[in-house]
Order: C-alpha cells, then sequence, then structure tokens
C-alpha cells in the first residue's frame, strides 16, 4: 500500500513535535545553579530541582528578593557545618517568608559539600537559613524515626572558599554559640543563566 501525501506529511509533523517534546524535556532536567559571592571568595551550587523542587523554588525566590546580600555565616563548627542566610552584622534577625515543608528524602543525603535547609526541631519550619556539610553527616539524614534536614543542592567549584570560612575562629555572642569574629558575609546570591548544551559536530560538519 501507498502512503499517500497526507499521510507522510502526518508523520513527518509526529516526528518533529517529538523531537521538540524530548529537547524541551532535556532542558527542564538542567539543575539551575547558584553563585555565592562571600567576603571570603565566590563558590558554586547546584540545585537540586529534580528531587527537591519546593526547596529550591523557596531558596531562588529568597535569592531572587536580594534577601541574603548582607547577611552572614552566624555558626561555624569545623568538621560539621557552617551555617547562614538569616542574621545581619549585628545579628538581627530578617523577616522571613512562611516556613515550608521538609523535603528531606533518602534519596539525597547530608555529604560533604551538600548544602540542606536549616530548622527548628519541628521538621517542617525552614525558612531562609541553610547550612553547608563540612563532611558526611548521616546523622542528619531522612530516616523513618528522623525526619532529617533537606538537601537541596551541592557544591560543584569553590569548597576551597568553604573550608576556609570554617577555619574562622568563632566564639559565643549573647545566646548565640559558634559565631565567628571575623564577620563573614554574604554579599550575593546570584543565579547563573544556564546555555543549553550544543550538539556535537558530526564528522561530516568537521
Amino acid at each position: 500500500m501507498v502512503n499517500s501525501p497526507a499521510s507522510i506529511l502526518r508523520r513527518v509533523v509526529f516526528f518533529f513535535g517529538l523531537v521538540l517534546s524530548l529537547s524541551a524535556n532535556a532542558q527542564q532536567k538542567a539543575n539551575p545553579q547558584v553563585v555565592f559571592e562571600t567576603s571570603k571568595g565566590s563558590f558554586t551550587v547546584e540545585l537540586f530541582a529534580d528531587s527537591a523542587p519546593n526547596t529550591v523554588a523557596n531558596f531562588l525566590q529568597y535569592a531572587e528578593d536580594d534577601f541574603y546580600q548582607g547577611t552572614i555565616f552566624h555558626r561555624v563548627i569545623p568538621g560539621f557545618v557552617i551555617q547562614g542566610g538569616g542574621f545581619t552584622p549585628e545579628l538581627a534577625k530578617r523577616k522571613t517568608r512562611k516556613p515550608i515543608k521538609n523535603e528531606a528524602s533518602e534519596v539525597n543525603k547530608n555529604l560533604t559539600g551538600t548544602i540542606a535547609m536549616a530548622r527548628t526541631s519541628a521538621p517542617n519550619t525552614a525558612t531562609s537559613q541553610f547550612f553547608i556539610n563540612l563532611t558526611d553527616n548521616p546523622s542528619l539524614d531522612y530516616r523513618s524515626f528522623n525526619k532529617g534536614y533537606a538537601v537541596f543542592g551541592k557544591i560543584i567549584d569553590g569548597m576551597g572558599i568553604v573550608e576556609q570560612i570554617a577555619l574562622v575562629d568563632t566564639g559565643m555572642v549573647g545566646r548565640l554559640k559558634d559565631v565567628p569574629e571575623q564577620t563573614v558575609e554574604i554579599r550575593s546570591v546570584k543565579r547563573i543563566d544556564l546555555a543549553p548544551a550544543s550538539p556535537e559536530k558530526t564528522k561530516a560538519e568537521e
């Protein structure tokens, strides 16, 4: 049976529609990245939008609102974590939006170089504060009896800067423990616009 021109056209349209759909899905799967500019230097974080979408959306909203600009790393514990995103250099707490639901899961572990949401002892209390793991911290992971702390990204460049922050001397200020004696300020958190990957050239094109 000979295919009619209309039938061939429908197949061509379907094929190109499928290609465009697959291409769009591939671009959507690219996780966003942000650059932290601090008084110690910069580092880059890849955000796990695929496995912690609500947490990433919350973090990006704070970043886009310039909420983190002028906040500090107010808690530094060598061999454990550095924490920031909630206090000014004067240790005034910034007003935040409503807390979000805890997205801690077995998928994302608190491994060295990952970033996770800080919270109180209640699981669904995270707002703007985050911490960066300086080592593997399995005690912070999700388990059936422990709601865990939601990991939502990892450092992909500049871990040395984080390690420098972890070396600062700390003390107690008021009720806050492990406060750096030298202020480590977050100057900005900016999203990077990732260009879609270009297809590789074929040998014929080369």
